[in-house]
């Protein structure tokens, strides 16, 4: 065998399961990491950032833009806790990046000396925010590790994997060779269940189908079922744009809420039906099947009455073959379902008015591929309700952790990855500077990301609240803030402010013109109305 640094392993195990981006920010620790990269600059991009956080966000936007694996690297200790909230959003959103982590000497691990950067059991916190973790310790474990990895990211329920290597084992020689990718093997597909679930619902009268993040890749199986049921898909945030919106059949929470008391039966895909089974309700006149990766989610909240476990693919597509024979022949919900969409639509663009308005104007000018990231402000709430989504994995929404700030540094990742398409990023004035001095990244690399900052110049959400709720007694939700025009314009990035909805149709017309870098669009507004009502749903089922 070839003899090679376990760095250099490391990094050609990487490209035999065909990464092709290392999001990093480099430090002494990783120096042989990095070395072993520069070597292998035509077969490995480096991306890096101006803060962990931001190469780690980065990584997982990549990651959801295009559902293949994305890895980042950081020095141990305060690096790697820079990196902590990225990674667990990974972890919430079953996204298959790799965190590649440097370490102190390995005979000095855990002895307390206080060497820079040593962090008491790092390793314990890794493994509380990755699925899969391991310890490089020399380099004839180096591409085994890296393979196992792989593996385990995409094993059962997606999710992040965490690598650790000391400072004085990534230089070290030793015989060794990569490890490739393996060929993946088929799904094993439980018949009975296949056949159960195909009988419950070619008995339904009044079928729904709920997607989250599990059902990205199962569009076409999605949207056949949905036809051959007549089924109503819901697609929150996470499950977005699995079913066409133009399809009179796909619905967001609102109608999807009506149509809950009336549901006979649920085929629920890749979600964990969080909102259903804890706010809506679900009792014994409902059937609940449930397709997922992971055997235990089925059970988390009541057990469901049929499981599919397994990659959702294959599960929908055996699904699809058995339901033909069990099928009830059902008439056409098109025109029903119209009717009950253009009286939502109604309802929502009235009471929410000037986030209707600019969303409205960014569908316009977004291309059908192009992506939206949706960030933690007034108009990424209400873009969960009114936005049209038509392609899978262009709608990226942080799902259950929704951590105010991840949008920026995310949707740099996204645009990165997918250079092929325009991508938008929402944020408001509060969460676009918790990543903003990425700004110099998207310059350095030419990202030729858009980005819109709200500003109200509040955390608007809070002090919303604590005006309603808390009888205007307002502490700690106004901001300051810069220019954000000259903010972005210090850096060489193009900008611009708008007041309007048209206005802003305009200014990302020259956004997603411009691709050899990024740009900012600032639209200074002013209080919007609430959109929880129409989110936080009351329980319909006993």
């Amino acid at each position: 065998m070839p003899r090679m640094t376990t760095a250099e392993a490391t990094v050609a195990t990487l490209i035999a399961h065909s990464l092709d981006t290392m999001y990093c920010l480099p430090g002494i620790h990783n120096d042989h990491l990095f070395d072993a990269l520069f070597n292998a600059q035509d077969k490995i991009r480096t991306i890096w950032a101006r803060h962990e956080q931001g190469a780690a966000y980065m990584a997982l936007g990549a990651e959801l833009a295009t559902g293949k694996p994305q890895a980042y690297t950081v020095v141990p200790g305060p690096g790697m806790l820079n990196t902590s909230a990225a990674l667990l959003n990974a972890y919430s959103m079953n996204a298959q990046v790799l965190a590649i982590i440097g370490q102190i000497p390995a005979r000095d691990i855990g002895r307390g000396f206080g060497h820079l950067h040593e962090l008491r059991d790092q390793s314990g916190i890794l493994q509380r925010l990755a699925d899969h973790h391991a310890h490089i310790k020399a380099p004839h474990e180096a591409a085994g590790m890296v393979a196992n990895a792989f593996a385990a990211m995409r094993s059962g329920r997606p999710g992040p994997a965490a690598l650790e290597c000391a400072i004085d084992v990534w230089g070290k020689p030793g015989e060794t060779r990569a490890i490739p990718q393996p060929i993946d093997t088929a799904t094993p597909v439980d018949d009975d269940a296949i056949l159960a679930a195909a009988k419950a619902l070619g008995a339904a009268k009044r079928p729904m189908i709920i997607c989250g993040g599990g059902a990205q890749d199962a569009s076409a199986e999605v949207t056949a079922l949905s036809k051959m049921l007549q089924a109503p898909v819901l697609g929150y945030r996470r499950g977005r744009g699995v079913l066409d919106s133009r399809n009179p059949l796909s619905i967001t929470v609102p109608l999807a809420h009506e149509l809950w008391a009336e549901t006979d039966v649920v085929l629920a895909v890749g979600t964990r039906m969080h909102m259903q089974l804890s706010m809506w309700g679900a009792d014994r006149s409902m059937t609940i099947i449930r397709v997922d990766a992971d055997p235990d989610e089925p059970d988390r909240y009541q057990r469901a009455n049929i499981a599919l476990v397994g990659q959702t693919v294959p599960q929908l597509r055996a699904l699809i073959d058995a339901l033909p024979a069990h099928n009830t022949k059902r008439a056409s919900r098109h025109d029903d379902m119209t009717q009950r969409q253009a009286k939502w639509r109604s309802t929502l663009t009235s009471k929410l008015a000037p986030q209707a308005a600019f969303i409205e104007a960014i569908r316009a000018e977004l291309p059908e591929d192009g992506i939206f990231v949706d960030e933690v402000t007034q108009i990424g709430f209400v873009s969960r309700l009114l936005l049209p989504v038509y392609k899978p994995r262009t709608f990226i929404s942080p799902g259950f952790q929704d951590n105010l700030g991840w949008g920026f540094a995310t949707a740099l990742g996204v645009q990165d990855a997918r250079r092929d398409v325009p991508v938008v990023s929402i944020s408001g004035d509060g969460g676009f500077l918790y990543t903003a001095n990425e700004m110099a990244t998207a310059m350095r690399h030419r990202i030729p990301l858009v980005s819109i900052v709200f500003a109200d110049g509040a955390f608007g959400n809070v002090r919303r609240i604590q005006e309603e709720q808390y009888g205007n007694r307002l502490i700690a939700s106004d901001l300051h803030n810069p220019d954000f025009v000259k903010f972005a314009e210090s850096f060489g990035a193009a900008a611009e402010r708008v007041r309007t909805p048209e206005e802003l149709r305009g200014a990302l017309k020259r956004g997603f013109a411009r691709r050899d870098g990024p740009t900012l669009i600032e639209v200074p507004v002013g209080p919007m109305p609430s959109p929880w009502e129409f989110i936080m749903r009351g329980r319909v089922r006993k």
